[in-house]
Parts: structure tokens; C-alpha cells; sequence
């Protein structure tokens, strides 16, 4: 019961730091209260995107003609479109059961909760409690969705992403609360299928994150396809005593109430950090997160926490990155800290968003003088092609040096673009780099170098 590395939570942050900790030569156990993978993988991102390309799928399919097609009466059955997210889910969960015992990490279900002495109960479905102690206590216990006060969630006509990924049968109406990634994808993803549905977003833009230029382009886009979007407006309160959801919306010229079948909080995530031992073991915390230093080490030694639970992104990704980066460094190795200011966003809805950097506001708070570059979509050869000219690929150098501040996109297959910015930036390439780095015709990746000629009045195909 004695083990080098215990890692409480088995999803995108705790199953890979498990894996390194395994390969770096320690004996590890991984604990799980749920499912291997842990929300991403069952309950967040691999099951989401699931939804998102059967939604894709039905699109093109009534959308036959513009493809030369002979026109299609698309169908469907939505508890099929929601079965084949759960096998999508499921599929992935036995795949980390299998690298599990490809790595001999032991696999403890239940309950845990850290104990002084480097120390973690464990409490199964029995109720049985066993002790275990661990040289390196790493809790990854991730986050859920959170609930406002004036927004309870019942789970049935008050939900939250859980239960959007899941239910019974498709609403013919639905309000969404939040236009955070969260709240974008299944926005697009249930009108996509035919539900008439409601953004209501506290904030002057959607994905408020992103830069402006991107998400006033995404705010049209999805008007365009049906979504009706509120802005600068908040849900006071909700009736859910009919037969479907009333909710009273603050707007700046008063309250209107808006009614649905149902309403999907999409507000955030709230860490979990509850019942899980901290404050009895003497982890400190700070407004709902775990503080720790620049390798995850908490307030108490031997406890570390990566992921969700602390005041970084929170982002699958990012939770892997800081799992390894926390496992090398135990092991002695040379580690670099984690850059947080070139850390990629994705949100996949229809067009996709993809960013990484500084905006073009941030950038110009920070004092630097800029060049800017935008290259459309509709100039581009490949996406065109494909019958997706929506979007744009827009960059941002420091005028001085030629460093690359920010990069931003929304298009089809963004999403797999982004990391060419990413890497770029690590390497500290410079916007005549990109420019003069050639890249392949015909594909939609060529807008990254066009946008980059564009910063310098350079471009070609526009």
C-alpha cells in the first residue's frame, strides 16, 4: 500500500502525470471515484466533439446541393446522435484502462481524501475505507460546472453540461447561459439540430476571451445560422414550475422573461476542492483554487495539485502539461516552467475559433507597437474549395523586434492550425520567418502566411 507517486483523479491532468510518473521509474497509483479519464474524456471534451461532427454531418447533408450533390433529406433519431457520443466516450475511458496496465499503474476506485503524513483514504462503493501512503501526494480532482445562486441547476429543466450531453430526448427550444466555449458549442451543436435556441451573455461579446475582431465575426455567424443572441443582459432568476423553464432577463432596457424547455447553465467551472482533505492536512487555498508554486508544490510539502484546481487555465492540455512538467521535476529532471502567456484556446463550434497570444487590445495595453494582419478566408484556394470561406486568420507582431504577439482564427479546421503559432512562438520566430516559410497549396494553412504578409504589406492573393 506503499507507492512512490498517488494521483487522486484520473482525467486529462491525473492519467497522463500517472504515465510519466510510471515511465520515469516510480511505482504509481491512480484514484478514481468515476470513470477512467475523468470529465474530459466521458463527460466534457472528447464527448462534445462527438456531437459537434454528427451535428456537422447533418449539415452537410441538408446542404447537399452546394457540393453538386443531389439533394438529401437528412433524419435522425437524437437518443442515436447521443449514443454514439457515449460509445465515442466510452471507447476513449477503455483506452486509458489499457494504458493503465500497459504502465502497471495500480488502479484504486473510490473516494479519496488526502490525510497528514502523506497519507490518502480511500473509500469505495462499499463503503469501505483503506489507507495507502505515498511519497508524492499529486490531487488532480478537476472541476464541475458552477452553479449560481440565482440559477439552481435540477438537472432536468435547469442543466448543466452533464446533462446536456445526455438527455432523453432533443428540446425544441433551449436558453444558454454563458457563451464560453461551454456554452458556444452546444448553442451550435442543438441548433444545428433543430432546436430553437437563446444566448444570454453578461459580457458585450460572445467568448468574451477571444479577441474582438473574433468574436463579433462569430456573433454574425451564429446569428446567421438561427442563434439569437443577448449581450450586456443576465438571467435574474427562473421559474421552473410549468411545464417548461421561465427565465427573467436583465437587459439595458429592462426585464424581459424568456421561455424554454430548458435552460443549460454554461457560467463556468467550480475546482474540487470540497471534502477532499485540505484543510485538515493544512493545503492552503485561495477563492476556490489550490495555491501552489511554479511546480505545483502546495503549502504542504509532498501534496502537489495540477489542473482545474488551480488559478491557471483551465484546460485539458494545460492540465497534462502541468502533471508531466510536476512529475519530471520531482524526479530530478531538468524542467522548464510552463509559459502561460502561449498557451492555445479551442472552441469547436461552426465556424471554429482558435487563438493563442495576445489580442490586438492586449497587446496595444502592453505598450507595444504593433502590425497587424488579416487574411479572409474567402481568398483562400482550399476553403473555397471545401464550400467554407467563413473566417479569418488574423496576426499581431511587436513592430519593433518582429515578434510574434497573437494569433487568432475562426474557420473550418482552425483548431489544427493553431499549433503552428504555438511552436512558432516558442521558437521565437519572427513575422518575416513565417512569411518566407513555405507552406503548401492548396490548404487553408496558407492563411497563416498570408496573414503574416498582410502585417507587412506583403500579401498576395488579396
Amino acid at each position: 500500500m506503499n507507492y512512490d507517486i498517488i494521483v487522486i483523479g484520473s482525467g486529462p491532468g491525473g492519467y497522463v502525470t500517472a504515465i510519466r510518473a510510471a515511465q520515469l521509474g516510480f511505482k504509481t497509483a491512480i484514484i478514481e471515484k468515476e470513470s477512467l479519464g475523468g470529465i474530459c474524456l466521458n463527460w466534457g471534451c472528447i464527448p462534445t466533439k462527438a456531437l459537434l461532427k454528427s451535428a456537422q454531418v447533418f449539415h452537410y447533408i441538408n446542404h447537399a446541393e452546394d457540393y453538386g450533390l443531389n439533394k438529401v433529406e437528412g433524419s435522425f433519431e437524437f437518443p442515436n446522435v447521443i449514443q454514439r457520443s457515449r460509445g465515442v466516450a466510452n471507447k476513449m475511458s477503455k483506452g486509458i484502462e489499457f494504458l493503465m496496465k500497459k504502465n502497471k499503474i495500480d488502479v484504486i476506485l473510490g473516494t479519496a481524501k488526502v490525510q497528514k503524513g502523506k497519507k490518502v483514504s480511500v473509500t469505495d462503493n462499499d463503503g469501505k475505507v483503506t489507507e495507502y501512503s505515498g511519497n508524492h501526494i499529486i490531487i488532480a480532482t478537476g472541476a464541475r460546472s458552477r452553479e449560481l445562486p440565482n440559477l439552481p441547476q435540477d438537472g432536468k429543466k435547469v442543466i448543466g453540461y452533464r446533462q446536456a450531453l445526455s438527455l432523453p430526448e432533443q428540446p425544441k427550444s433551449m436558453i444558454v447561459v454563458g457563451s464560453g466555449a461551454i456554452g458556444v458549442e452546444f448553442a451550435d451543436f442543438y441548433n444545428t439540430m433543430g432546436t430553437k435556441v437563446t444566448v444570454v451573455e453578461f459580457m458585450p461579446n460572445i467568448v468574451p476571451v477571444e479577441d474582438e475582431d473574433i468574436s463579433k465575426h462569430l456573433e454574425k455567424s451564429l446569428k446567421k445560422s438561427g442563434i439569437e443572441i443577448m449581450l450586456n443582459a443576465s438571467v435574474e432568476s427562473v421559474d421552473t414550475s410549468g411545464e417548461g423553464v421561465k427565465a427573467t432577463v436583465k437587459t439595458a432596457k429592462g426585464n424581459i422573461v424568456l421561455e424554454a424547455d430548458i435552460l443549460l447553465s454554461a457560467v463556468g467551472i467550480a475546482a474540487n476542492i470540497e471534502n477532499i482533505g485540505l484543510e485538515e492536512v493544512g493545503i492552503q487555498t485561495d477563492k476556490g483554487r489550490v495555491l501552489v508554486n511554479e511546480w505545483y508544490e502546495t503549502s504542504v510539502p509532498g501534496y502537489y495539485a495540477i489542473g482545474d484546481l488551480i488559478p491557471t487555465q483551465a484546460l485539458a492540455h494545460v492540465a497534462s502539461a502541468e502533471g508531466i512538467t510536476c512529475v519530471e521535476k520531482i524526479k530530478g529532471l531538468h524542467v522548464e516552467k510552463i509559459d502561460y502567456g502561449n498557451i492555445p484556446g479551442c472552441t469547436y463550434c461552426h465556424p471554429e475559433v482558435a487563438s493563442v497570444g495576445l489580442t490586438e487590445k492586449q497587446a496595444k495595453e502592453k505598450g507595444y507597437e504593433i502590425k497587424v494582419g488579416k487574411f479572409p478566408l474567402s481568398a483562400s484556394g482550399k476553403a473555397t474549395a471545401n464550400g467554407n470561406t467563413d473566417g479569418f486568420v488574423k496576426v499581431i507582431f511587436d513592430a519593433k523586434y518582429g515578434e510574434w504577439l497573437g494569433c487568432h482564427m475562426i474557420g473550418e479546421g482552425v483548431t489544427d492550425m493553431v499549433a503552428e503559432a504555438v511552436v512558432a512562438r516558442k521558437l521565437e520566430t519572427t513575422g518575416h520567418e513565417i512569411i518566407k516559410s513555405i507552406h503548401p497549396h492548396p490548404t487553408v494553412s496558407e492563411a497563416i502566411m498570408e496573414a503574416a504578409a498582410a502585417a507587412y504589406g506583403e500579401v498576395i492573393h488579396i
